[in-house]
């Protein structure tokens, strides 16, 4: 669902640019799409990227002024975005790098760096949690079928997967 929404917005979303191999859930908002360029492999889940700042009227209006604020939002390659995530406008991620779930990006992330929380803070780097994952995925009981997978997602796999990952989890059906 994510890479035909990707390839959707790369033809019809008025984003600034978009890499290949992107995912992004109808659920992502741009608010101002012409500011955001998208490197490859870049995956968003559920989250909001902002390239205004928003009070800008009320200021305007209160203050009798004529205010701007806009910024670009730059996701550079090899990108995830993870849920109800907010990117604030002059911002630029990665290369390599990862944004938790609920995080507030407010500055720039660091290629490689894993960022969280409010706002988003580096809590650890991406070669570490591939190496951590490598080791533990080894031990899991269903390895062997994570090693047959055709990609992410194997449909002729995936039920077989799903039975041992339950039974994994909560013990065996009956």
């Amino acid at each position: 669902m994510g890479d035909e929404y990707a390839e959707y917005l790369r033809r019809h979303g008025n984003l600034y640019a978009i890499g290949e191999h992107c995912s992004i859930l109808t659920s992502t908002v741009f608010t101002d799409p012409q500011y955001v360029r998208i490197g490859n492999n870049v995956h968003f889940s559920s989250c909001t990227l902002i390239g205004h700042d928003g009070s800008i009227a009320m200021l305007n209006r209160a203050y009798n002024a004529k205010l701007d604020s806009v910024g670009k939002i730059d996701i550079r390659d090899n990108v995830f975005i993870g849920f109800n995530a907010i990117v604030l406008p002059n911002v630029t991620i990665g290369p390599n790098a990862i944004v938790a779930a609920g995080a507030v990006v407010t500055k720039d992330v660091a290629e490689g760096d894993i960022v969280a929380g409010v706002p988003a803070r580096p809590i650890g780097r991406v070669e570490n949690l591939v190496k951590k994952l490598q080791t533990s995925t080894q031990i899991l009981p269903w390895a062997d079928l994570i090693h047959q997978r055709e990609g992410g997602f194997d449909a002729e796999l995936e039920p077989q997967l799903l039975k041992q990952r339950v039974a994994h989890f909560y013990g065996p059906t009956g």
